[in-house]
């Protein structure tokens, strides 16, 4: 057993598997502390190192591609402090932490872990059910059903329409971008009905508009990643590159040529529908008095932009 304990939390080596415990320091942010303890088997992890500095150094782990549903969820977006791959060491820790390091090498290259990209998660992701408040509404998932309550400062459009709730079975990927406290975030489910809309995040009844406190909307990301666990591996989709920005592009690329999953998208015909359905919707929000004449013209201006 290998193990270093710091302020910012706990890392314990048993030779097949690295258990993460998040310290309960202040100083330790409340996405980390939220997420709670990991357990990382040895097969998932591609390296690890320790990178010394002159005050503190930090203990940092590689996870192989297609591991990790926060990884692939957050798309390497997590600010620094909140990566629960990274901690921070004492510079009087630093040779424990440098024989950890080398403890988990050594067993990678004992046990021959391949560093090739996984065909399936091989963590789990949050528990469920999921719940998190965020500065448009709160966000809900309970293993099936994703289901967003709006705030009262939610868009005027999102609150006529009510909760919405969403079947696992109809997302085809989780959109995530985190608040920066200069710009806004937001968490987008998008579904075989959705797939071709562009809506920006304050008008699509589909997303999350992150634009308030930045450590509680961070904490979207639990949700984001719980949906994304119980979603077909990025392996299984064709035209993927796994985690990140590009192989989601690619993705919506091949998706819009025809070449994506069958069931991922639907046809020309249905997205035609879907812009007419839509527009039923924004017309009877009009007739009823939920929306105004200025509102009704400006957002679907906003809709048929989209489509």
């Amino acid at each position: 057993m290998a193990e270093i304990i710091q302020r910012d939390g706990t890392w314990a080596f048993d030779g097949t598997s690295v258990r993460i415990t998040p310290g309960l320091h202040r100083s330790v942010p409340l996405f980390r502390q939220t997420y709670g303890e990991i357990t990382v088997p040895l097969e998932a992890v591609a390296g690890v190192v320790y990178e010394p500095e002159r005050k503190r150094g930090r203990l940092r782990m590689r996870l192989r591609e297609g591991a990790d549903p926060l990884l692939h969820a957050t798309g390497g977006r997590l600010p620094d402090p909140a990566d629960p791959y990274r901690l921070v060491v004492d510079v009087d820790r630093s040779g424990i932490a440098e024989y950890l390091a080398e403890e988990i090498r050594h067993a990678l290259l004992l046990d021959q872990i391949p560093g090739e990209p996984t065909k399936a998660y091989l963590l789990p992701g949050p528990p469920v059910p999921v719940s998190v408040r965020s500065s448009d509404g709160t966000v809900s998932f309970d293993g099936t059903q994703v289901r967003i309550d709006w705030a009262d400062t939610s868009d005027r459009v999102k609150r006529a329409t009510g909760p919405r709730v969403i079947n696992v079975g109809d997302v085809v990927r989780v959109e995530w971008l985190p608040n920066s406290g200069y710009e806004d975030g937001f968490l987008r489910f998008v579904t075989r009905e959705t797939v071709f809309s562009k809506l920006p995040a304050e008008k699509d009844p589909y997303a999350l508009d992150l634009w308030g406190n930045v450590s509680r909307d961070l904490l979207t990301a639990l949700v984001a990643t719980a949906v994304t666990a119980r979603l077909p591996h990025p392996s299984a989709r064709t035209g993927t590159r796994g985690e990140g920005d590009g192989g989601q592009e690619r993705e919506y690329g091949d998706v819009a040529r025809g070449r994506g999953p069958a069931a991922a998208v639907p046809p020309p015909a249905d997205h035609h529908d879907v812009l007419l359905r839509r527009l039923r919707e924004l017309g009877e929000l009009h007739r009823d008095g939920v929306l105004t004449d200025e509102e009704f013209a400006r957002t679907k201006a906003v809709v048929l932009r989209g489509f």
